[in-house]
């Protein structure tokens, strides 16, 4: 029997990437998956329960939970692994303030609004699991990212603030820190920085793939796998914990 089975499970940023990959990876270990993102039409191909939401809203979060709640039950495990990249970003003296206030609203304020939504149904229930998707950035801060870096390491306050608040009733709460994995949101960076600098984004991804051992960015499965032992039952002796999923690399 899997360490999810039958566990009502909120994964957000599902339509891609890591959100995407791990969603499919727990339904297949037999959790109620609801996957939930801002856009419908990557949703509608995964061929699980889904919801449109805009998580950097109070009501957004709020909606995810209730709906969630509504359809499938009382949730026990949120993966919160939405979020914006840094992409657009500046040195902090260039940067737009409003950049920061929306890299604030999604990366941080959404996984605050979600985790109070649903630890409350955990404590009760005497179980539960949260695990955040945050960073190596969380720790290591990236050049001309200010706003993205800050973000991830606050995530990071959360989550163990959790794993203190609701450890004594059944709850973990950890994290994953991915290095460089080839998603998306990553992509993006890229292309940007590859434009900035006059070079392919081929070789931007050379570069990064450089900083690993393995000479070789982390795939999404990886980072999936990690967070699928976070989120299972057998996970219950880590809480508070910030798991680095980066080849043996820093960033």
């Amino acid at each position: 029997m899997s360490g999810v089975e039958g566990r009502v499970t909120l994964v957000t940023g599902a339509g891609r990437g890591i959100g995407r990959v791990t969603a499919n990876l727990l339904a297949s270990r037999g959790a109620k998956v609801m996957a939930v993102s801002r856009s419908e039409k990557e949703l509608q191909t995964l061929g699980l329960n889904y919801l449109v939401a805009d998580l950097g809203t109070p009501e957004g979060c709020a909606y995810a939970v209730k709906e969630t709640q509504n359809r499938l039950g009382p949730i026990e495990i949120l993966v919160c692994n939405h979020g914006i990249g840094s992409a657009h970003e500046r040195v902090i003296w260039e940067q737009n303030p409003e950049l920061w206030r929306e890299t604030m609203r999604i990366n941080l304020d959404g996984p605050y609004w979600l985790s109070q939504a649903v630890v409350k149904d955990m404590i009760d229930q005497g179980y539960g699991r949260l695990v955040y998707t945050s960073s190596t950035a969380g720790q290591v801060a990236e050049y001309a990212g200010s706003a993205y870096n800050s973000s991830k390491h606050g995530l990071l306050g959360l989550m163990r603030s959790l794993a203190q608040d609701a450890g004594p009733y059944g709850v973990t709460s950890n994290a994953v820190l991915p290095g460089w994995v080839r998603t998306p949101m990553a992509e993006t960076s890229a292309k940007a920085e590859a434009k900035q600098r006059g070079i392919s984004i081929d070789e931007v991804w050379a570069e990064r793939a450089a900083l690993y051992p393995a000479g070789r960015v982390v795939t999404p499965e990886e980072v999936a796998e990690v967070i699928a032992f976070l989120a299972s039952e057998e996970s219950s002796g880590v809480n508070g914990e910030a798991i680095t999923v980066a080849l043996g690399g820093s960033y």
